[in-house]
């Protein structure tokens, strides 16, 4: 091993939430009550698809997954951050530095391309109404979400690969509450800017191919719903939900990883990350659920069961 800064690190120290001890203490009780909701909100989502067989179709197939995404990437982060807050220790081993990173990364990344089936499924219901069954058959969805995970988990392990074969050494801490790696990478003492170029490249590929997509499909769908004489609002109305899902996911990922090392402020990491680790999960099963009345049907009808 190297002496003083050169020293290789085998766990990082997380700052957290500045402001003091009582400013971070409201922000973790805040995070604590907004996370036991959206837990609450997306569990309630997923039983109501679940038990009523009216919603057995690809649409709330699709909506299902992205419940189950919103459920399980809070729960990757958060517990985590309590626990440390809890115990005053705020540390996270190497290891599990690396496990958290893979598994949000995993998550993140199927939304991503989750949102790009949901899109196709709304262009095939509107643009190809007829064959819309044929199209979006069970194992074709099954196929879909399938295809999701896969590419997510492969993407992820060569992301983790780039990242943690980097050296990095003291000092171990990082200005955040999480693990992401546009913070990791400002720790690395063996930075490799053809990797890390890859790293980049890959994440951009991954993020603009899938709204690329996202924006044809919804082209398409403007011009199918402009050429309908009457009820343009009811075919375009079970897009609105898919549209604002999508803005919020756009809007909370794209910054921290699609720039390259030391390009961003700090505070706009945690901003970025508050939203898309517990705001995005919240409000997905809302605007779902609130602009849509199956579902509340659905939940209404889980409410008299229980």
């Amino acid at each position: 091993m190297e002496s003083g800064n050169r020293t290789k690190v085998t766990e990082f120290v997380l700052l957290g939430f500045s402001g003091g001890p009582f400013v971070e203490m409201i922000i973790v009780i805040l995070i604590c009550a907004v996370y036991v909701t959206l837990l609450t909100a997306n569990g309630l989502l997923i039983l109501a698809v679940s038990f009523d067989r009216r919603l057995h179709n690809s649409m709330y197939f699709f909506l299902l997954n992205l419940s189950l995404i919103n459920l399980c990437s809070p729960s990757v982060t958060i517990p985590k951050m309590l626990v440390n807050f809890g115990s005053g220790r705020y540390s996270i081993s190497l290891a599990g530095c690396a496990a958290q990173v893979f598994f949000y990364l995993i998550l993140g990344e199927s939304e991503c391309i989750l949102l790009v089936f949901m899109a196709y499924d709304r262009f095939v219901a509107i643009c190809n109404p007829l064959r819309y069954s044929t199209i979006m058959s069970r194992s074709a969805c099954v196929w879909m979400i399938s295809a999701t995970w896969t590419v997510s988990c492969v993407t992820s392990s060569v992301d983790i690969f780039v990242v943690f074969s980097m050296t990095f050494c003291n000092p171990n801490i990082i200005n955040h509450f999480i693990c992401e790696i546009p913070s990791l990478m400002q720790l690395s003492c063996s930075y490799n800017y053809v990797l890390n170029g890859l790293r980049v490249g890959g994440s951009t590929v991954l993020l603009l191919v899938p709204l690329v997509a996202i924006l044809f499909s919804y082209i398409r769908i403007s011009y199918s719903v402009a050429r309908i004489k009457s009820g343009r609002y009811k075919a375009f109305s079970t897009c609105f939900s898919h549209l604002m899902v999508v803005t919020l996911f756009y809007g909370t990922v794209m910054v921290p990883y699609m720039r390259p090392r030391h390009s961003a402020a700090d505070n706009t990491d945690k901003v970025m990350s508050v939203f898309c680790t517990i705001i995005t999960p919240l409000l997905n099963p809302l605007i779902y659920s609130l602009r849509n009345k199956d579902v509340l049907r659905a939940m209404k009808q889980l409410g008299k069961l229980k």
